[in-house]
């Protein structure tokens, strides 16, 4: 009779245990036999989240720690609890389908809420995992980027991944934990906390005003070309001087959606612009453009930070807001 030695019961084999130890997150192996445990799951979830966001199995691993294959793996085991394929695979990317949208969008403020939760019962001050910030592409280039080394020092296991966009991003639909906005917001219900208000100013090239001449009051604006951006306003432009104030319905020659381009063209010579003073702060140094107007103010405009409606904000993007808060209102914006 031959004998043969079984692993014990609830035991990983050897070469199990091995395989497992190349990677730095243990992510459960679609292969064992094994029921994943608690950690084994989330882990998977927040996988799966990161390659929802990042449309991509390859960096999803690379973010979390682990090898491609591995990531893979976890996916199809994933797929196959819950019966449905979450991802439709091409050469190029992988796309959520209805089924994986629908399962991201509940499991997301679910991991949010776990992650809350550790936090708040561990006491713990040291921020993991990844920050998605939603803002314009102006605003991240001349006001986060320069701040963000001074942010992920005090912080340094945090990742950031930043959506630029100057079209208003969905929270909900692209996984922000929080978006940094200008001007007035829309009714809804999402949450919002006003990081503080950005002085706004009129701008020209010097070699635009040889041409035209240089106003002298808000009325003398009728006569120049005016370029329309992110920052202007569609019913006119209202300026102050003590007391006084003055309205001007003005038609502009050039539109532009981007604050950058709005910029670019009014250093070009094509005429005046209104814009925030921090986002146009080179441009002024190096005398490209001048202030117009500089006895007369416009309304400021208001800064910002919006959590989607329904979720807790995480941790990181509370961080992310008081840090902001504290460092805009240094420098008075």
């Amino acid at each position: 009779m031959v004998l043969r030695r079984f692993p014990a019961r609830g035991r990983r084999r050897p070469q199990q245990q091995s395989a497992l130890a190349t990677d730095v997150k243990k992510l459960p192996d679609s292969k064992s036999s094994f029921a994943p445990s608690t950690r084994d799951r989330i882990d998977s979830l927040n996988l799966f989240v990161r390659a929802a966001r990042a449309g991509s199995f390859t960096r999803a691993a690379r973010d979390l720690g682990v090898s491609q294959p591995v990531a893979s793996r976890t996916i199809a085991s994933l797929e196959r609890d819950v019966g449905a394929a979450l991802f439709t695979r091409t050469t190029r990317a992988v796309v959520l389908t209805d089924a994986g949208q629908e399962f991201l969008t509940r499991i997301e403020p679910i991991l949010s809420d776990l992650e809350e939760a550790y936090h708040a019962v561990s006491g713990s001050l040291e921020l993991r995992g990844v920050l998605r910030i939603g803002l314009s592409s102006s605003f991240a280039i001349r006001e986060i980027v320069p701040r963000l080394p001074k942010f992920l020092e005090r912080h340094p296991a945090l990742k950031v991944e930043m959506l630029c966009s100057d079209q208003r991003q969905d929270l909900v639909l692209e996984g922000v934990d929080v978006a940094l906005r200008l001007g007035k917001l829309p009714d809804s219900t999402a949450t919002a906390r006003r990081l503080g208000r950005w002085k706004r100013v009129m701008l020209a090239s010097p070699a635009y005003l040889e041409r035209t001449g240089v106003p002298r009051v808000p009325a003398d604006l009728s006569a120049l070309d005016i370029i329309a951006g992110p920052l202007s306003l569609p019913s006119g432009w209202t300026f102050h001087n003590g007391d006084q104030s003055v309205s001007v319905k003005l038609e502009s020659r050039v539109g532009v959606t981007l604050n950058e381009a709005a910029i670019a063209a009014a250093v070009a010579g094509l005429g005046v612009v209104v814009t925030g003073i921090t986002r146009s702060g080179k441009e002024l140094e190096t005398g490209q453009l001048v202030q117009l107007l500089p006895d007369w103010t416009l309304d400021p405009i208001d800064v910002h930070a919006v959590y989607a409606a329904g979720n807790a904000a995480k941790p990181a993007a509370r961080a992310l807001t008081d840090f902001l808060i504290e460092d805009l209102a240094a420098r008075q914006l």
